[in-house]
């Protein structure tokens, strides 16, 4: 078992919130344990850059309500390259690092488990921070309740004008293979229809469904796209425009305003515990690992694993309660 002295954290790839909380446990728990503490900045790039700074318990102070990252975050092509492994590598034993936490979603951790095979000295642990919550080993990701919430509050924004102009609105939602935040924003906000890249919703169904709520005497429709559907929100509105002229019909993309804002309770309490739980790791010798949430219980997952089985499937119960619910 590999005795760990000093710890890098980085960020990459897409923020997320509550990866602040994250980087202040895993600052603050690493030197409880009298461990040292690096932070490296733009990601990848950073290992790469040699762009990293000793980090004390102040450096990670007023930082659990704030969106984002503070160690940023960067997209590295070079890092995909074994020259560019080669350099991160020497960069962190000219640093004295053993150890490295990285938070992130699947292209992140798919870059520390190919970098931990190659330089196996170097223990790594991932933490799922991802607002599309499709990662196996975590019930949820870290930026997911939060992401969520925003698509909530807009939405809600979204149906007083619908309301007031009788229009129906097609909202595009973050999720390019999970429809997670669709399906549970669509049955918060009531929406009319969800279409989700996990299933296939005919257009005939949907024109159905919509001429069956202007039946039903409704002065708005709304319906939640997730990015991930094969059609997209704007040809899915002139496919319906088309058909139907009851409504004027508007779409609205919210795009990376999702990603955006001060996290939720439970995306600083998950962020504190997974974080807590990725030095934890390192300390007990263990490496390509991720720390998830299952059943409210800290979980180690093999980062292999994590990314090559399907995040848990769409909720039954919750994908039929969405057809039922729109009435």
């Amino acid at each position: 078992m590999q005795k760990i002295s000093k710890i890098a954290v980085l960020t990459s790839g897409g923020d997320a919130p509550g990866m602040n909380p994250c980087i202040r446990a895993v600052v603050r728990t690493a030197i409880y344990n009298g461990l040292h503490v690096a932070g490296v900045r733009q990601g990848y790039q950073g290992l790469i850059d040699n762009n990293m700074y000793d980090m004390d318990p102040r450096s990670v102070s007023n930082i659990l309500n704030l969106g984002g990252t503070i160690l940023k975050t960067a997209r590295c092509l070079p890092f995909r390259t074994d020259e560019g492994m080669e350099t991160a590598y020497k960069n962190l034993k000219a640093n004295g690092i053993d150890g490295l936490v990285v938070i992130g979603g699947d292209g992140t951790f798919t870059g520390a488990l190919r970098f931990s095979k190659k330089y196996p000295d170097i223990s790594v642990i991932g933490v799922p921070g991802t607002i599309d919550n499709d990662l196996y080993g975590s019930t949820y990701t870290l930026g997911f309740d939060t992401a969520t919430n925003t698509v909530i509050e807009a939405i809600d924004k979204i149906r007083d004008t619908a309301d007031a102009h009788d229009r129906l609105f097609f909202i595009e939602v973050m999720g390019r293979d999970s429809g997670a935040i669709a399906l549970r924003a669509g049955i918060s906000c009531g929406a009319e229809a969800i279409l989700l890249p996990e299933r296939d919703t005919a257009i005939e169904h949907l024109i159905e469904n919509l001429k069956a709520g202007q039946y039903n005497k409704k002065s708005s429709s709304i319906v939640i796209v997730a990015e991930g559907d094969k059609r997209g929100a704007y040809d899915l509105a002139e496919e319906v425009r088309k058909q139907i002229k009851f409504y004027d019909i508007k779409v609205t993309i919210l795009g990376h305003l999702q990603r955006g804002g001060s996290p939720s309770a439970f995306d600083r309490i998950l962020g504190s515990r997974l974080g807590f739980a990725a030095v934890n790791a390192l300390i007990k010798g263990e490496t390509q690992k991720m720390v998830g949430l299952e059943a409210n219980h800290i979980k180690l997952t093999d980062l292999e694993e994590a990314l090559t089985q399907h995040q848990f499937k769409l909720e039954d119960d919750l994908m039929e309660m969405s057809d039922i619910l729109s009435i």
